[in-house]
């Protein structure tokens, strides 16, 4: 049974359907939306060779006609160099204004197909099918996409909501173990900024995930993605309320970018996370239990907890190019308790700096 969440954004109002075996579906769904003619699907070589041809089908089963386009496997093609050939691309098929992009993967595609889709002839329509644990809960929810450029991550991009967004949890059975665990850094995440009782459950619950339980997936699918949502209705365009989805990102983005994005987005957001519970500790905002907490589900998760052999000054000066800094100083979500943060510039420099020479 597929399950629906609206996105309440006026004109850019959207529905993620969750469930398995929607991504068959897709042509019908489309078509029931009001699109026909021509579909782009931008994807890349493995997830194009696991459920590109069934997708294609799908609609050209109602009539669409279809291109497919990949682009290679890794955050170093979420790149400027890499939308200007997808652009190039989109001409020669003859892509219109109203021919929808298809972003069929994990994260960079989500991003990078979005991207595209917000930029190109001023915005064409995108579909997110995201394939991935990260970006059914994260990334392909709230209309944000972006490239990177040189070292910082998402530094060029825009807001563009999707016209929907199609999460089959039968794709996250092909996910190697490694891409469940870098999603479900993002599901902690929304426990601890949003729901106690989530936090709890995941505790319980993290074996049956790692061994792909269906109802379970579609449980911590279904709960991330309705946090989001709650969120993101209140604040499309990251103006205030929306930073709190960044818990564990300031220094998790750093750790990314100094790593030169060799260790992956959830891997650093873990410890990103257990740099802003400690530094709510420190600033006697939480106690003792909720660090031990913390660490201890990371940890059951197969997230790290520990700073790996990075330069400590060149993670504090990546933070100074984050998107969330404000007249200098650098925006930390910090944690009030488990299932509740708050946004404070009020972090001094040095204590983030003992902070990370103490997770290492």
């Amino acid at each position: 049974m597929v399950k629906t969440i609206r996105v309440n954004l006026g004109q850019n109002s959207y529905d993620i359907r969750i469930g398995s075996g929607t991504l068959s579906q897709t042509g019908q769904i489309l078509k029931e939306m009001g699109f026909n003619d021509k579909a782009i699907i931008i994807t890349n070589p493995i997830v194009k060779k696991l459920y590109g041809t069934s997708l294609k089908q799908s609609l050209i089963n109602e009539g669409f006609w279809v291109t497919i386009l990949s682009v290679p496997d890794g955050e170093e093609y979420k790149s400027l160099e890499s939308a200007g050939k997808l652009y190039h691309q989109l001409t020669e098929f003859g892509a219109e204004r109203t021919t929808p992009i298809l972003a069929l993967g994990g994260g960079v595609i989500g991003d990078l197909a979005g991207f595209v889709a917000a930029t190109y002839m001023r915005g064409i329509p995108l579909v997110q099918i995201p394939t991935t644990l990260l970006a059914q809960v994260d990334s392909s929810i709230g209309g944000k996409v972006a490239v990177n450029h040189g070292k910082l991550k998402n530094n060029i991009g825009a807001f563009h909501q999707p016209r929907t967004v199609i999460s089959d949890i039968a794709t996250l059975k092909t996910l190697p173990s490694a891409g469940i665990v870098n999603g479900l850094s993002e599901v902690i995440k929304y426990a601890v900024i949003r729901d106690e009782k989530f936090f709890t459950y995941l505790e319980k619950n993290l074996d049956p995930v790692k061994s792909l339980d269906d109802n379970v997936l579609e449980t911590i699918v279904t709960k991330s993605a309705r946090i989001k949502t709650g969120v993101v209705e209140n604040d499309e365009k990251d103006m205030g309320l929306r930073n709190i989805l960044n818990f564990g990102h300031t220094v998790g983005h750093a750790v990314e970018s100094v790593s030169n994005f060799e260790i992956a987005h959830g891997q650093a957001v873990g410890i990103g996370m257990m740099a802003g519970v400690k530094i709510a500790a420190e600033l006697s905002l939480v106690d003792s239990k909720a660090v031990i907490r913390l660490a201890k589900l990371l940890k059951k998760a197969g997230l790290m907890t520990v700073l790996p052999r990075l330069e400590i000054e060149q993670i504090m000066q990546a933070m100074q190019f984050d998107k969330k800094v404000q007249r200098g100083k650098i925006r930390f979500i910090l944690p009030k308790s488990i299932g509740e943060v708050f946004i404070t510039d009020d972090v001094s420099p040095a204590l983030i700096e003992r902070i990370l020479v103490e997770l290492k």
